[in-house]
């Protein structure tokens, strides 16, 4: 097994000068034929190992060796690590993978890559108001561009839950309320991360793993309340929900995460009527469900049982890794040995994760990184400007008031997120800096200059808001005053 990573020695040359590599095509036959060699000298625990994603801990570059979960890789007891960041820490962990474990299996790198990784898009829900697919797809194809060449191989997006109560909280990261635009931004990420040719998806270098999530039902929890329980009929669930999971299926999504929300009285995460009958068997999916962040232990509060009967529930519903949880590394061989889990569902959802790595190329490539590159190339700031642009909603102009004229003379700024660059960002960025943003304020005292009297009054210290109001006071004939608010994000 070691010996495949010798082959690589070119790919990464070409990798470290920022060249995109494409993977020689390979039959699924050439797939089976590998992954069952493979499977028949692995342990047990090497299988198991495959559907650990645990956090990555306190790694720095250099000390690798000596993190928590280092001993665990070594052993082969990890499948993949989530939110590691740095070119120089990717690359030392996944040696560590590589070269000192004993089958030398690479490692999975995901990342919350939600509406941009360096260069940052509107969140989600504004993208949605461009109604434009060729730029959200380009949006999500210019932070695979990115996320990859840091060696992030799969994104835990898109998110595509459809939400009609504004109470819940992540109603910011979704596209909106309606399933047929829902489901046509979702095919359009899935296409902008792994490639839109489904024959072809996958197959260069600087194409990720998308994720659709959080399936299912994640924005119809009852009152708004974040994890709350799903009570409804299966016929309202596939009119007004369902579409969009499926429409990412249907464009060759690579993963799926299972969702918090109990449906039809079993928590998700241990739903086999969502996990197998209808995802795989109503639908054809053919990657691997990843749990959301301690999905499984979580169900213990939901009544389901202790941590074993838990785990056990969610490998037979059809999840094959679990998040952070260590319950499937730390209680499915004793559930096996108990006959509360059987070894074909071990070996199919390991299977699933090692499919999920050779159809990104890892066998061969496993250092995708590629250290030298442009950061924030004028292209991809040029795609942002313009889905910004045409994601901006109007909701009120009173009397004309915008555009202004030229004989305004005052400008009245008003709100908290007026001059927040880091706020502006958006709702899910780890990566992004407030140094390429530009705010109203800014723009404002940029576009008029000594011309106009600019007032900025923050009113009040806020977080996260989502509104800025913008006064505009215009001098007319009689001395009154005309005063109007613009509303922003």
């Amino acid at each position: 097994m070691k010996a495949i990573f010798k082959r690589t020695s070119l790919l990464l040359m070409g990798a470290l000068i920022g060249i995109s590599t494409v993977q020689a095509q390979k039959s699924p036959q050439d797939m089976d034929r590998f992954i069952d060699a493979l499977m028949r000298k692995m342990t047990v625990e090497e299988k198991i190992g495959q559907l650990n994603l645990p956090v990555t801990g306190d790694i720095t570059t250099g000390q690798a060796k000596s993190s928590d979960v280092a001993a665990k890789i070594e052993k082969g007891l990890v499948g993949g690590l989530f939110n590691l960041k740095g070119v120089d820490r990717i690359l030392e962990v996944q040696k560590l993978a590589v070269e000192k474990s004993r089958l030398g299996i690479p490692l999975l790198f995901g990342m919350d890559v939600i509406h941009g990784y360096e260069t940052i898009f509107p969140i989600p829900l504004g993208l949605s108001c461009t109604w434009d697919m060729a730029a959200i797809e380009k949006s999500a194809r210019i932070a695979a561009i990115e996320a990859s060449a840091d060696g992030i191989s799969w994104t835990f997006s898109p998110m595509v839950d459809i939400s009609r109560d504004p109470r819940w909280g992540r109603v910011s990261e979704g596209s909106g309320e309606d399933p047929f635009l829902g489901g046509a931004i979702a095919q359009a990420m899935v296409y902008g991360y792994q490639g839109a040719n489904q024959q072809d998806q996958l197959r260069r270098n600087d194409e990720i793993m998308a994720c659709v999530k959080h399936f299912a039902l994640y924005g119809a929890g009852e009152a708004g309340r974040d994890y709350n329980t799903v009570d409804m009929s299966h016929q309202r669930m596939f009119n007004e929900y369902m579409l969009p999971y499926q429409a990412a299926v249907d464009a060759g999504v690579g993963s799926a995460m299972a969702s918090f929300n109990e449906v039809d009285g079993i928590p998700a995460t241990g739903n086999k009527w969502l996990m197998t009958d209808v995802l795989r068997k109503q639908w054809g999916f053919g990657g691997f469900v990843v749990t959301d962040y301690t999905g499984i232990t979580e169900m213990t509060d939901h009544g389901m049982g202790d941590t074993q009967t838990v785990a056990a529930l969610a490998l037979n519903a059809g999840v094959d890794m679990d998040m952070v949880s260590d319950a499937f590394v730390g209680t499915l061989k004793k559930s096996l040995t108990e006959g509360k889990v059987t070894e074909e569902a071990i070996n199919a959802a390991c299977r699933r994760i090692l499919e999920a790595k050779y159809k990104l190329g890892l066998f061969d490539n496993p250092y995708i990184a590629t250290p030298q590159r442009v950061k924030y190339a004028e292209e991809h700031l040029k795609a942002a400007k313009e889905a910004v642009e045409q994601s901006v909603i109007l909701l009120k102009n009173s009397n004309g008031t915008l555009p202004l004229t030229d004989n305004v003379r005052t400008i009245a700024v008003v709100g908290p997120m007026a001059d927040a660059p880091y706020e502006q960002l958006g709702t899910w960025v780890f990566d992004g800096e407030k140094e390429h943003t530009v705010t109203p304020l800014k723009a404002i005292k940029e576009m008029y200059g000594d011309k106009v009297n600019v007032i900025f009054e923050p009113a009040r210290s806020a977080e996260r808001a989502y509104k800025i109001i913008v006064c505009c006071r215009q001098a007319v004939g009689d001395g009154s005053h005309g005063r109007s608010p613009a509303h922003y994000r």
